[in-house]
């Protein structure tokens, strides 16, 4: 049976929004990261990753306002700020001094974070029949392992 966010206990709204907190941070880091590589890319492949890195943190800009809204949908504040997302955020910022190659698979490694975080509290949502959090996880999920494949094709030419 689905729940609206009202229906649901508060502990299980607190639940879900931890982890869509969780998931918020660490699309932030992502969307730092992303814009960061994309300022600092250089060599052969500078066109494609340039533009490659533009679609992400573009694409990622408009996931943390999704994502944050629906933690405000559950009555549950969203965390706001830089300090508190890179403490929660699995993922970690960059200097952007970096090889070609190198940024590919830390952006790789952030996709795959991103779709595992989101699986997880995807999971969770569904537990508590909260589907309509659980299918924005499944959406999001889906775009950052799309990402994640993108990537992984770079790193095997």
């Amino acid at each position: 049976m689905t729940q609206t966010a009202v229906a649901l206990t508060t502990d299980a709204r607190s639940a879900i929004a931890e982890a869509l907190n969780q998931s918020v941070a660490e699309t932030a880091v992502t969307t730092m990261l992303a814009q960061n590589f994309h300022w600092n890319v250089k060599g052969m492949a500078f066109g494609p990753l340039h533009d490659l890195f533009q679609q992400m943190y573009e694409d990622h800009f408009v996931a943390q306002d999704d994502l944050a809204e629906r933690i405000r949908a559950l009555d549950v504040h969203a965390e706001g700020t830089l300090a508190g997302m890179l403490k929660r955020s699995k993922i970690h910022e960059h200097d952007g001094h970096a090889t070609d190659q190198e940024m590919i698979r830390v952006m790789k490694e952030a996709q795959e974070t991103l779709a595992s975080t989101l699986a997880g509290c995807g999971a969770l949502a569904a537990e508590h029949g909260d589907t309509l959090t659980e299918d924005l996880c499944i959406a999001r999920g889906q775009t950052h392992e799309k990402f994640a494949w993108f990537l992984r094709a770079h790193l095997a030419g």
